[in-house]
């Protein structure tokens, strides 16, 4: 093992400039990432494949340069059934499994709705009690017992209806199933994770990029996220330039005269989460799921209790 690099952020400017570098120059950028990464942990790395399209093309790159680095997908159950069947295609892919499943998951902590953010603060007002009490006075007023206040920090006033739900509301969801059974790889193996995460995700993703850049070496739980700069335009772009097999339920990539889109489903993301579902516009995921896959549909409405969680969140499902 290598000293490793300064944990580097990058200003938001320098961000915006590197994703509009061209194509090439951003996969020079990863594959320099990479390289960092691969030598500073003696190759003892992994790549975290979801069986989606960013981190498909991250392990295709990956692979290019050091052919033996494994892929680990962690089996959630809560995949397309076409997911299963794609990383069945790829080689040396180790699987692992979540201790919990959707259900338990669902039933100890609650549901997945909104946004991660959104999704802890209610989470903390739902269980509020001597041990989080100064936690709760931030998710509701912001302000600190010193009177600083910090708006980042409360629930939005648009969502504090959901506090009341008449069900559990967390962001555990996406811990339990994804992070803990890829944390515990991580530890048993000593193998340190590649993922295909890209600030153009989320806000949340980008202001992750600009406090740590791509590779991070001193947290607990050290991770690289070499396409960080990336687009979905770049994604699409670099399948169809290299001819990417994806899986069946995205479609085709075809131009539609302004950009690259996708015929099929546009995420490949768990089947039932609703982080995100009510910025979509329709037909949403819920709505591509009814018909795409209807018994995947009925499962999630009539058995998970999705049908009254999207109802109360204001969702269409139909």
């Amino acid at each position: 093992m290598t000293t490793p690099p300064c944990d580097r952020g990058v200003p938001l400017w320098l961000l915006r400039e590197r994703q509009a570098y061209s194509l090439k120059q951003k996969i020079e950028l990863s594959q320099a990432k990479i390289k960092e990464w691969y030598e500073h942990w003696g190759g003892m790395v992994y790549v975290a494949l979801s069986g989606g399209k960013d981190s498909t093309v991250l392990l295709y790159i990956v692979r290019e340069m050091y052919p033996d680095v494994p892929a680990v997908f962690s089996d959630t159950g809560l995949e397309y059934p076409e997911i299963k069947d794609f990383i069945k295609t790829v080689s040396n892919v180790i699987v692992v499994r979540p201790k919990m499943n959707y259900r338990q998951v669902i039933e100890k902590y609650g549901y997945p709705v909104v946004s991660k953010r959104v999704a802890e603060y209610v989470h903390d007002l739902q269980n509020e009690s001597d041990k989080n009490k100064v936690t709760c006075h931030y998710r509701r007023t912001g302000y600190s017992q010193a009177g600083k206040y910090c708006p980042s920090l409360k629930l939005p006033k648009k969502w504090m209806f959901l506090v009341d739900a008449p069900f559990k509301i967390s962001d555990y969801c996406c811990d339990v199933i994804k992070k803990w059974p890829l944390n515990n790889y991580t530890k048993t193996t000593g193998r340190k994770p590649m993922t295909g995460m890209m600030a153009a995700e989320s806000r949340q993703r980008e202001l992750t990029y600009i406090q740590r850049g791509c590779n991070l070496y001193s947290a607990k739980h050290p991770i690289s996220s070499p396409i960080s700069i990336w687009t979905n335009q770049d994604v699409l772009q670099y399948i169809k330039q290299f001819n990417l097999p994806i899986v069946s339920v995205y479609g085709d990539i075809i131009d539609n005269g302004e950009e690259l889109t996708l015929t099929g489903i546009q995420s490949t993301g768990c089947v039932y989460c609703a982080f995100g579902a009510h910025l979509e516009s329709e037909p949403n995921r819920f709505q591509q799921l009814k018909v795409s896959h209807p018994k995947l549909w009925l499962y999630c409405m009539d058995k998970l209790g999705m049908r009254e969680v999207l109802e109360y969140v204001g969702v269409s499902y139909e």
